[in-house]
């Protein structure tokens, strides 16, 4: 297996963009809390990762949808997200009003934010599990699943680095550099995004293929 399922991962996951979120939500905490937080929310991403690696396909095959569909559908999620990137939308527009005011509340009151809505929905959404499911049908063996979710914990170990160090990447890159990154991130995805749903629309209709 080679490095795009990463990279496709970094881009979608993106924890660069959630540090400012990340730095909102925690400012009231102590630096035991800070930790913990960073801890359970980088171990939660990753969980979700190998979650999907491992069992997303037997979800597929128990509900009787096709790999070519969910590719679509996948495609298409990654493609929205690509779009939210390029116009450097912040993290929080990933989660719901509710869960925006639900991490207000809880850290209001010192309540932890990890799992929700920091790990999820604003680290690891659907267009993650998305991703993830769709690199493990490629997966030709069980070696290669396990680099599968070896990227996972790359990435949970990449989510804890940005988040430990949130405070020194807000002064060096400050919202400009973060929304560059960003947009960079999106360019990468959408790319990606493109390359998913021409797969499934290849094999929904091989004649489009025949036709290339």
């Amino acid at each position: 297996m080679d490095f795009k399922p990463l990279i496709t991962l970094l881009a979608i996951v993106n924890p660069l963009a959630c540090v400012p979120f990340f730095i909102h939500y925690t400012q009231g905490f102590s630096r035991a809390q800070r930790q913990r937080t960073i801890l359970v929310s980088s171990l939660t991403a990753f969980i979700v990762i190998a979650a999907s690696a491992l069992l997303g396909l037997q979800i597929l095959a128990f509900f009787g949808i096709s790999l070519a569909s969910f590719q679509v559908g996948g495609g298409m999620l990654l493609l929205t997200a690509a779009l939210s990137m390029l116009n450097a939308q912040p993290a929080e527009a990933r989660a719901n009003a509710d869960e925006v005011h639900d991490a207000e509340a809880k850290a209001a009151v010192g309540a932890s934010i990890a799992v929700v809505p920091l790990a999820i929905p604003l680290l690891t959404g659907p267009a993650t599990m998305s991703t993830v499911v769709i690199y493990a049908e490629k997966a030709k063996n069980f070696a290669q699943l396990g680099t599968l979710v070896g990227y996972g914990l790359v990435i949970g170990l990449a989510t804890a680095l940005c988040f430990s160090l949130a405070g020194p990447i807000a002064r060096i890159l400050g919202k400009t550099g973060i929304n560059v990154m960003t947009r960079l991130m999106g360019l990468i995805l959408a790319a990606l995004a493109v390359e998913v749903m021409t797969d499934g629309l290849h094999k929904l209709f091989p004649v489009l293929a025949r036709g290339v």
